[in-house]
């Protein structure tokens, strides 16, 4: 009976990897890759003045701006010192070609004053900077208001949709002005923000932002469905579900304090890895065990009476968890120690993470035990399909973050 259910899951697998291939062949190493994050830090400048330092995506910001300004030398010399990696290059490139990199800039971000517009005048020359492996252009601004007041509200729409070169771009501010510190996320759906905003329109923004994160990062929903689908009782995935919230929330915080900083390059392949490695444990208990891959062994003692099995695999989550809270560390490019404003930003953004992973195992969960217990086999194989789809997709996800491709 066993060797027809091994060859089952060979044939499955098999026909499932020439199905999903094609489709990944074309798609980015990165399943964050479609979207673009901008930074901008908002302080009180001289006297009239609001100072802004943005930070934006350096390849984006010369096919943009060369691309509404008409100027191809700046998008052949900027692209030139992109492909070669070369950052003193790439801030020759803008520096040469300050005006259309302002005029870009200064159409979609933008500070006003009682309804006012305020005037942005480049301070120094731009500089380069890297946020999770990805060289970013760092511009200076001081904006000169027409009159002092204790409220601004600032609007950006850098790198829409329809620019056709990424999707769904996020613009995160900080600020410390008018007598008042906060933070704000902003994107297509809400533009823009007033400093004088409430604390709680400023934490609903950054929870929609963690919820819409989940929901778009195709490679977490992939480990979630990973855990969903290897979960023999409600105990474990509910086990599983909680010990990767507490170890991917340690490391989030971690970061978010600056005590830790892992680069990209390791981050995003472990993640693709983990992936393939949870999906791939459902797979190596069918092919070992065959129909019998739900039963439970004898359980140890303890509260949470799990067997050997549920021990390892919550180990094996708990593990992984610590690198996926990198990971949505780095959605948000959190590099070093922020005030503590932004950072209960941060931990709400994480609570709409969790409100959204939490609803996704209350809908799946329930719908796999109905099919497990009235049509078994139907159920088993069901997951085994799952997890085999998922388990490919993280291997292929990380040869191409290993490789760069």
């Amino acid at each position: 009976m066993f060797g027809h259910v091994r060859r089952t899951v060979v044939v499955a697998v098999v026909g499932i990897a020439a199905a999903v291939i094609p489709f990944l062949g074309a798609g980015p190493a990165s399943a964050h890759g479609f979207s673009s994050t901008v930074y901008a830090k908002i302080t009180a400048g001289d006297e009239g003045h609001i100072r802004t330092m943005v930070e934006l995506e350096y390849d984006l910001l010369v096919v943009s701006a060369a691309d509404i300004g008409h100027d191809d030398p700046l998008f052949r010399a900027g692209t030139a010192a992109f492909e070669a990696g070369d950052t003193t290059a790439q801030a020759t490139a803008l520096n040469n070609h300050p005006q259309t990199t302002l005029r870009y800039v200064a159409d979609r971000f933008s500070v006003t004053s009682r309804d006012a517009g305020c005037r942005p005048t480049q301070v120094g020359a731009a500089t380069i900077g890297e946020r999770e492996g990805v060289p970013y252009a760092n511009l200076l601004l001081d904006w000169t208001c027409p009159e002092r007041t204790d409220e601004h509200e600032v609007r950006s729409v850098l790198f829409p949709d329809g620019d056709g070169y990424v999707k769904g771009t996020k613009t995160i501010v900080t600020y410390e002005v008018d007598g008042r510190s906060g933070s704000a996320a902003l994107d297509a759906a809400n533009p823009s923000f007033s400093t004088g905003q409430s604390w709680y329109e400023r934490f609903s923004e950054f929870f929609l932002l963690g919820a819409e994160h989940l929901l778009s990062g195709i490679d977490h929903i992939l480990f979630l469905l990973a855990l969903i689908a290897g979960s023999r009782r409600l105990r474990e995935i509910v086990l599983a579900a909680t010990s990767f919230t507490l170890a991917h929330s340690v490391t989030f915080l971690l970061a978010a304090l600056g005590l830790v900083d892992v680069p990209a390059s390791v981050v995003e392949p472990v993640i693709a890895l983990s992936i393939a490695v949870v999906a791939g444990w459902h797979l190596w208990g069918i092919w070992r065990r065959g129909d019998h891959a739900t039963d439970l062994e004898p359980a140890g003692r303890g509260h949470f009476d799990l067997d050997r099995s549920g021990w390892i695999r919550l180990a094996v989550v708990f593990c992984f968890g610590l690198v996926h809270g990198l990971g949505f560390a780095g959605a948000l490019g959190i590099d070093e120690a922020w005030s503590w404003t932004l950072l209960w930003s941060l931990l709400v953004f994480n609570v709409g993470i969790e409100v959204v992973q939490l609803g996704i195992v209350a809908i799946v969960f329930p719908l796999l035990i109905v099919l497990r217990r009235r049509a078994p086999k139907a159920g088993l194989w069901a997951t085994g399909a799952v997890s085999g789809a998922v388990s490919i997709m993280g291997l292929i996800w990380f040869v191409q973050r290993v490789s760069g491709s």
